[in-house]
């Protein structure tokens, strides 16, 4: 976390290098703690107990699990401060209460209990987490759960598509308020099953009853004209849909987010409405959707990874970059593409694995993106470990903070340069700067005493 006031001491709690003494005077600091408390790895023993001695209960909630050794877990659970000692049993129990998602380890962990018994207990809300968290539960414990006197249980049980709902349980589950929405988008449905969802009138089952890749084309038929254009954008999504009304359908919803409607932008852009069942469809049924005009049907099919070398070379040359994004992720993506790729647009950098950690991208290349005009092109160049130091000069004085950024990161970054960037303007520079692995021993020194520490 970036300390917006001292980012140089939050990001010299994330150095890798930061030795233990640094680390011991960073604790006395909120922002020193801040980095501290997200770094990677293990925290030493005696680093995890000058945080506890300067954050207390706020320091105990993070000091779990690998974050600290066997033996700190034991110095915490008999602490002498009740403060520190129920600090992360309270946390998670305040959690369970407010219904924030909690992992089944830190559930296990808090309330002393193996899940099975977890999902049996009293308090409903626990059972909801447990519902919530433990995705590979066993059927007995998610009919249990299915069968709960609390309908906050219940629906927790069928938010997600695993373990399922075994068949016996499907009618009851799709008339059952808590849970027909969320069992309403998986589940076959009969005619008399569908008419009685409609009947609901719900926003949310409707939603979902339109989202069902199990529809059959007299139900589609039956949701094309709704006034919801999140329906509409389902029902064109789906399989049983002539490609003549998929386009009538879309082109009304275009219509009216032209013409300045929120939902209809919504249902477009910010949904997570795609033809999922394209996916698992074989593959001749695949191909015929390279021509489709809808972008999102041929990123889905550009996510496989059978297709024969005909449809890569199309999908290659996609007028959409999402597809083409898509595509250059299959195993055996050639060098050139890549590189078309990324000189075009750039990476997407909050996806992982990057194109230019691809296999077959071409290494050597990167440092030849230093010169493109695109700032999120340039940045590219950031990726060679070996850029040298002049360019890295130039990063440096970049209008763009994703640029200052990427050299305050940068592994060939000189201790002049990181200089420069530990007083950079922007917070999250100067905390890049801060945690890079290179800051000299004495800079770090420098950085605790001129903030007293």
């Amino acid at each position: 976390m970036v300390h917006l006031e001292q980012p140089q001491l939050s990001g010299l709690g994330r150095n890798s290098a930061a030795p233990v003494e640094v680390m011991t005077r960073l604790a006395a600091h909120e922002a020193g703690r801040d980095g501290l408390t997200v770094r990677d790895g293990q925290l030493p023993d005696v680093v995890a107990e000058a945080l506890l001695t300067y954050g207390g209960s706020d320091s105990a909630v993070l000091l779990h699990g690998r974050r600290i050794s066997s033996a700190m877990r034991r110095r915490i659970a008999e602490h002498p401060d009740a403060a520190i000692r129920d600090a992360r049993a309270d946390f998670v129990r305040t959690m369970v209460e407010r219904g924030v998602p909690m992992d089944i380890e830190a559930l296990v962990e808090v309330y002393g209990r193996p899940p099975a018994e977890l999902a049996a207990d009293s308090d409903p809300k626990l059972r909801a987490m447990v519902a919530e968290s433990w995705r590979d539960r066993p059927m007995a414990v998610q009919v249990a759960l299915l069968d709960d006197v609390d309908p906050g249980v219940r629906a927790s049980a069928t938010r997600a598509e695993r373990p399922g709902v075994p068949p016996e349980h499907h009618a009851r589950c799709l008339s059952d308020p808590a849970t027909r929405a969320n069992v309403a988008r998986r589940l076959p449905l009969t005619s008399e099953q569908f008419e009685r969802l409609l009947a609901t009138g719900a926003e949310e089952v409707l939603h979902a009853v339109a989202g069902n890749p199990h529809l059959t084309a007299d139900m589609v038929a039956r949701l094309q004209d709704c006034a919801d254009p999140s329906v509409r954008v389902a029902v064109a999504y789906g399989r049983h849909v002539t490609p003549e009304t998929r386009d009538r359908l879309l082109a009304r919803v275009e219509a009216e987010a032209a013409a300045g409607s929120i939902d209809a932008r919504i249902a477009l852009r910010w949904s997570h409405n795609e033809p999922s069942w394209l996916r698992d469809a074989p593959l001749a049924e695949r191909l015929a959707y390279l021509d489709c005009p809808h972008a999102v049907f041929r990123r889905v099919v550009a996510a496989g990874r059978d297709l024969p070398e005909h449809a890569w070379r199309r999908l290659d040359d996609d007028p959409d970059v999402s597809v083409r994004r898509t595509a250059a992720r299959r195993p055996d993506t050639p060098p050139q593409v890549l590189l078309r790729l990324l000189r075009g647009h750039g990476e997407v950098f909050h996806i992982r694995p990057l194109l230019v950690d691809h296999p077959n991208f071409p290494r050597e290349a990167l440092r030849d993106f230093a010169n493109e005009a695109d700032p999120r092109v340039r940045a590219l160049a950031l990726e060679d470990p070996e850029l040298p130091v002049p360019e890295l000069r130039r990063f440096a004085v970049c209008d763009e903070p994703l640029l200052r950024r990427g050299a305050a990161r940068h592994p060939n970054v000189t201790a002049e340069l990181l200089e420069r960037l530990l007083a950079d303007s922007d917070p999250e520079v100067a905390d890049d700067a801060a945690a890079n692995p290179v800051l000299p021993r004495d800079r770090m020194d420098h950085i605790l005493t001129s903030a007293g520490l």
